[in-house]
């Protein structure tokens, strides 16, 4: 294997399973230009060796749907009805992986769909309440529950009794909100 699949190879070893420009030319483009990385990206792409799902993204068949999420729009963290229907807190089924970022806006890549909210930057950047899987940021089903309650107060979550009422208080101060703390007492009673 010559020098040009070396960045190839590096792409393929790397637990990413998604990747920007700007990332792979810091990461595994040492010696290489930014025209010589992109260049290279373009062909392995031509070749389908690569997948490029969004301009400037670039992804291994396979791909982590949750990671591209992530690295769509930064920041965000997954949130809201993803972590909430996978938690048993709601029962509606939805396929969108949904997050909060600094925007709101909703995108279809490869027949999924991405739907962001914006929500305020200094809840945004309080990692409180999100761990990191990997590549992936993402809400426990406590700050989801939260986030989901501060962006709309009407939503209707089919059995919040499953959620750790002392992680809900402990979260609460993030929003810096006493409508939500009334929302939150509502609901828990």
């Amino acid at each position: 294997m010559g020098l040009q699949n070396q960045l190839l190879l590096d792409l393929y070893k790397d637990k990413a399973s998604v990747f920007t420009m700007q990332g792979i030319a810091l990461a595994h483009g040492q010696g290489l230009d930014r025209n010589t990385v992109k260049n290279r990206m373009i062909g392995y792409v031509r070749k389908g060796e690569i997948l490029n799902p969004r301009k400037g993204i670039y992804a291994k068949p396979g791909y982590d749907e949750k990671e591209l999420a992530c690295l769509l729009y930064t920041p965000s963290y997954i949130s809201l009805e993803y972590v909430l229907q996978r938690a048993g807190i709601i029962f509606q089924y939805s396929d969108e992986i949904t997050s909060v970022g600094n925007l709101s806006r909703s995108i279809e890549i490869d027949g999924k769909v991405y739907r962001y909210r914006k929500i305020k930057g200094e809840i945004l950047v309080d990692t409180l309440g999100i761990t990191r899987e990997g590549n992936v940021n993402i809400a426990s089903p406590e700050r989801a529950f939260l986030d989901t309650l501060y962006l709309d107060s009407n939503y209707y979550f089919d059995y919040p009794s499953s959620l750790d009422k002392g992680k809900v208080l402990s979260l609460l101060p993030i929003y810096n909100s006493k409508t939500l703390w009334q929302r939150v007492s509502k609901i828990f009673g």
